[in-house]
């Protein structure tokens, strides 16, 4: 799988603190908010918003969080975000994609530069590790909706693009335009989705070793620690023996 697949594995295997969980449905709110605020309130209505309100729930943010989300939208919160991506270099040269949202640029800006700086990592122009990723829709199914051919046929028939399978289940990608609609096709054949959102798909990745994991889950953790990052993408390619270590 790619990296930020084994890493959302890392992240689900270890378990999230009550602090941690707290954060995500902090982050999955505000994206909520943001989605309602550009379109319709309704999600039925309005994709991104449905993606949005989809992820919260597979997070098992509760349902009043969610129309709570969505009512701040209406009340006037939320006019003020802008969505910034940086990007830059971890330990061993990884490649780092961080998504924020953000209130005050120059406030994120700084925080993100300096975690970077911190942990063994530098900050780089826009566009310095965009090119080793591409953007896609990303559906996850756990491994008991099917087989491999099963899901395989599936995705085929839905419009997707690609499918990896593993024992830990099945991560299945289409063009980032098309995501709602192969979404939608899967969900009638194979049911509810453990996961639907938009990715940046590594195209190259970066081998590393136990101690270069270490040092890049301690940037990774660090930046998802800000309050205006949303989410964090990674090349990193790592053997199963390094990631059972860790």
């Amino acid at each position: 799988m790619a990296g930020h697949s084994k890493w959302a594995n890392i992240q689900h295997r270890k378990g999230r603190q009550d602090a941690a969980r707290s954060k995500l449905f902090s982050k999955l709110s505000k994206e909520i908010t943001v989605a309602a605020k550009m379109g319709d309130p309704d999600p039925d209505k309005n994709p991104r918003l449905r993606l949005a309100v989809k992820e919260a729930k597979s997070n098992s943010v509760p349902k009043d969080v969610i129309d709570r989300a969505i009512k701040k939208s209406q009340a006037g919160e939320g006019d003020d975000y802008e969505e910034i991506r940086y990007e830059g270099y971890g330990p061993n040269g990884v490649a780092v994609i961080v998504e924020a949202m953000t209130d005050n640029r120059n406030r994120t800006a700084s925080n993100v530069r300096s975690t970077f700086g911190k942990n063994g990592g530098n900050l780089g122009e826009t566009g310095s590790v965009g090119f080793m990723f591409e953007r896609k829709g990303e559906v996850v199914y756990g491994a008991d909706v099917g087989d491999a051919d099963t899901v395989m046929m599936a995705a085929i028939e839905a419009g997707a693009e690609d499918v990896e399978s593993s024992e830990d289940g099945h991560v299945i990608y289409c063009a980032d335009t098309d995501l709602a609609e192969v979404a939608s096709a899967l969900e009638a054949e194979l049911g509810e989705s453990e996961s639907t959102k938009l990715v940046w798909k590594p195209v190259t990745t970066t081998e590393l070793d136990l101690e270069g994991m270490q040092k890049l889950m301690k940037l990774i953790d660090a930046l998802e620690d800000d309050d205006d990052v949303q989410r964090v993408t990674t090349n990193f390619e790592a053997s199963d023996e390094v990631m059972e270590a860790l």
